[in-house]
């Protein structure tokens, strides 16, 4: 009796659920349908009424592309253009030159030719400005530069560039280019400790870590570090399958929550391990992101890893790629991830903005805590705080702002055409090198940029518009002059950081990738750090056990 009770009470409650869905998906689709016809409409009278031509393809693009940027930066728009670029990130293969190459300023500047490959063997090196490709002038070319850089294997395409002022020519044999997600991997120097590079999580990365623990094991590794320094993340099931190498068949790694239940899914390890018992530390940083953090977090929580360096990234939305009309498609956030104790990696709050439209970050005293599977206490409130945190391993505000304004790269540049002949060797940088990078910088009128500067900066432009620079003038010169001395602290203060980055540009210049990744294996704090906690079985075994 008490079922058939329950039935007459649940069936209507649950056809009203029904009829609820059924009346907001009507409503919502009401929305959407006048919205479109709204910006149909205007779209069509904006092109047949504006005084000037105007291109609809452009047009059109930057309004979706504006209109997605309000959400968060990871849902995007993609056209044809896009698209294979996109697909180029996500398996590594392509057809070109085989060169990491930047658009700044109008300027397209080579970043990092690759061992080997056409542009390596055409002749160009790092700090080359492109300034022709065929008979197109890159000074009036306003699209994708990287695309006149691509096509058919063995297709000849002849470059102008500029280098140190002088113009040059090349001529460059395109060919098929295998971006590797292991770059490198080798024994330390104890012969017992294995090193693995892992860049980026494309449709091969599993395969190669896979590849380079077999062979290093075969070659008397006991023990792993895995570098996931810098990796912004890619492929979610590379990162499942990544951590099926170290953990059993059949355990969660990740799951993802969204608003709507297709989306929501648990992620499990399919197969069988290579390793169970090898002791193993990962290395992160602050921009180690997305399938770096799943991969950490999972070994963290199922105390399988020491976690070393610094909190990483945080980003823990979940992005899908659809297919849309012409040969486009949206790529949108669909889902979050959450670590197998239930972590949230995700930093920042795109839904609740600041007074400058900035996303709020989670504040640390809001961070929640979870277990690990061993009982360890470990937190959410975005990204993966490592087991062991390294205060040098952190970066410095005046070391960010170098980096992102160019100031080592140019530097290394000029360092490397003033001394062509050293070759192999390590070069020590002296407090006399430094100072000449202090010269260089106020020689090249360096801007610094940080985010005072910026806004001291924005005053002055303000303050230009409302007709009262001349009154504050005074004023905004000490300011300015008080923060370049500020600045220039700064850099005394973090010299020997700032020494580091500047070698590691310097090495790549002569050696390459595989030359700096080389030289790491004898330096680097974080791999000197990581090793003594594997060569130290007490110690390891404590962290994992606390």
């Amino acid at each position: 009796m008490l079922s058939v009770l329950k039935r007459k009470y649940v069936l209507p409650v649950l056809a009203g659920g029904f009829l609820f869905v059924g009346a907001s998906f009507k409503q919502d689709f009401f929305e959407i349908a006048k919205q479109i016809e709204i910006f149909t409409t205007l779209f069509k009278t904006v092109n047949q009424n504006y005084v000037d031509e105007v291109n609809p393809g452009e047009l059109m693009d930057k309004a979706i592309k504006n209109m997605l940027a309000d959400l968060d930066p990871y849902t995007n728009y993609f056209n044809e253009q896009d698209v294979a670029r996109f697909k180029i990130n996500s398996t590594g293969e392509y057809t070109g030159i085989g060169a990491m190459i930047n658009r700044k300023e109008g300027r397209l500047i080579v970043v990092e030719p690759y061992k080997n490959f056409p542009a390596d063997k055409a002749g160009l090196k790092a700090g080359d400005e492109i300034i022709q490709i065929g008979d197109v002038n890159l000074v009036d070319f306003k699209e994708d530069a990287g695309t006149l850089l691509r096509g058919a294997k063995n297709t000849k395409v002849d470059i102008k560039y500029k280098r140190q002022g002088k113009l040059m020519t090349t001529q460059i044999t395109l060919d098929e280019v295998e971006v590797k997600a292991v770059p490198f991997y080798s024994l330390l120097s104890d012969k017992t400790t294995g090193y693995i590079v892992l860049s980026q999580f494309n449709t091969k990365a599993s395969f190669e870590v896979k590849e380079a623990l077999t062979k290093l094991k075969g070659d008397g590794a006991t023990k792993i570090i895995l570098d996931l320094r810098g990796n912004p993340g890619g492929l979610l099931h590379e990162a499942v399958n990544i951590c099926n190498l170290f953990v059993p068949q059949n355990e969660v790694i990740v799951t993802t929550k969204s608003k709507n239940e297709k989306h929501n899914n648990t992620y499990k390890t399919q197969r069988a391990p290579v390793d169970l018992e090898i002791p193993l530390v990962v290395l992160m940083d602050g921009k180690s992101a997305s399938a770096s953090e799943i991969v950490a977090g999972a070994l963290q929580d199922l105390d399988r890893a020491v976690i070393v360096g610094t909190r990483s990234f945080g980003k823990g939305l979940v992005q899908r790629p659809l297919d849309l009309t012409y040969g486009t498609q949206v790529k949108v956030t669909i889902s979050r991830y959450y670590t197998p104790s239930g972590r949230c990696i995700q930093a920042l709050d795109y839904t609740h903005k600041d007074k400058d439209g900035k996303a709020i970050r989670t504040e640390s005293k809001n961070y929640n805590a979870f277990k690990t599977r061993k009982g360890r206490t470990v937190y959410d409130g975005g990204g993966i705080q490592p087991d062991v945190e390294l205060s040098e391993a952190k970066q410095s505000t005046i070391a960010a702002a170098l980096m992102k304004n160019d100031g080592v790269f140019n530097f290394a540049t000029e360092y490397y055409y003033k001394n062509p002949n050293l070759g192999t060797a390590i070069p020590v940088l002296t407090d006399a090198d430094f100072a000449a990078f202090k010269a260089f910088l106020k020689k090249d009128n360096f801007q610094l940029d940080t985010e005072t500067e910026i806004a001291l900066k924005n005053t002055l432009a303000t303050a230009k518009k409302e007709k009262i620079d001349e009154s504050i003038a005074v004023e905004y010169q000490q300011l300015l002059s008080a923060l370049q001395r500020s600045e220039e602290k700064e850099l005394e203060k973090n010299k020997l950081e700032i020494k580091e980055l500047l070698l590691d540009e310097i090495i790549k210049r002569y050696q390459y990738r595989e030359g700096l990744y080389q030289y790491y294996t004898k330096s680097n704090v974080e791999i000197s750090k990581a090793a003594s906690i594997l060569n130290n079985t007490a110690e390891y075994n404590k962290i994992l056990k606390n």
